[in-house]
């Protein structure tokens, strides 16, 4: 029948095998997600922030173009925002 050493009469262990891509499957599912999420952000050296500050700007330049605010808010904010 089957030996001690887990093979049986195909040559193999259908569930060791099994066990072993399963395995690889959550290693591999886990390295992308991680590299998915943020944290390949603080590998190159981008931080959160400066994403955050960079949509803020994008926001603060829309409102200056809609007329929302003057140019000397525009300044004022935008020295702010840079600051962060």
């Amino acid at each position: 029948m089957f030996g001690y050493c887990g093979y049986n009469s195909y040559g193999f262990d259908l569930m060791g095998m099994f066990i072993w891509v399963l395995l690889w499957v959550l290693i591999i599912g886990l390295v992308v997600r991680l590299v998915r999420e943020h944290h390949w952000r603080h590998w190159l050296g981008i931080h959160h922030l400066t994403l955050k500050n960079s949509e803020a700007l994008d926001i603060l330049k829309e409102r200056y173009a809609k007329g929302e605010i003057d140019k000397k808010e525009f300044e004022e904010k935008k020295v702010d925002i840079m600051k962060q």
